[in-house]
């Protein structure tokens, strides 16, 4: 089961990057896509932030540095959870990029405090935890080969 939550949030991630990137027309237009010059962030960040912490992202929004931060991120960590690897920096900076969406949308619209980026940030932990990789993953190889036993925090 950890291995198919892995799967599934990894292809969250991913699916995420790909139609930011390429505009495949879920929730970003062929026009706004990433690689068309359209700014990954700035939908979101300009009209779905509400809160204290509107203001800040707000003023984020569209800026280039924050777009490739957040599709460097989409790709890296939904990459490496389908595959199994590097679990331990992608549960790390998937937990951190899910708070931050979390800070975005305070308060949630259906809670006080708790709403999914929460709860996805639990589970990438746990996926880390548990070694969700080594299941329907490389997670194993990727732990012997040289460059993670020389650098355990790779793995």
């Amino acid at each position: 089961m950890w291995a198919i939550a892995r799967l599934a949030l990894g292809w969250i991630f991913l699916w995420a990057f790909l139609d930011k990137a390429f505009g495949l027309g879920h929730a970003t237009t062929g026009a706004k896509a990433w690689i068309n010059g359209g700014h990954p962030t700035e939908g979101f960040l300009k009209s779905g932030t509400k809160g204290p912490f509107a203001s800040l992202y707000q003023n984020m929004a569209g800026a280039v540095l924050a777009d490739w931060l957040f599709m460097l991120g989409l790709a890296g960590i939904g990459t490496a959870l389908m595959l199994g690897i590097g679990m331990r920096i992608a549960a790390g900076a998937g937990a951190l990029l899910m708070v931050l969406m979390w800070t975005a949308v305070l308060p949630p619209a259906s809670n006080p405090f708790m709403d999914d980026h929460l709860i996805y940030a639990v589970l990438l932990v746990g996926l880390a935890l548990v070694r969700a990789g080594d299941t329907l993953g490389l997670g194993r190889w990727w732990r012997n080969t040289r460059a993670v036993r020389e650098r355990p925090f790779l793995i």
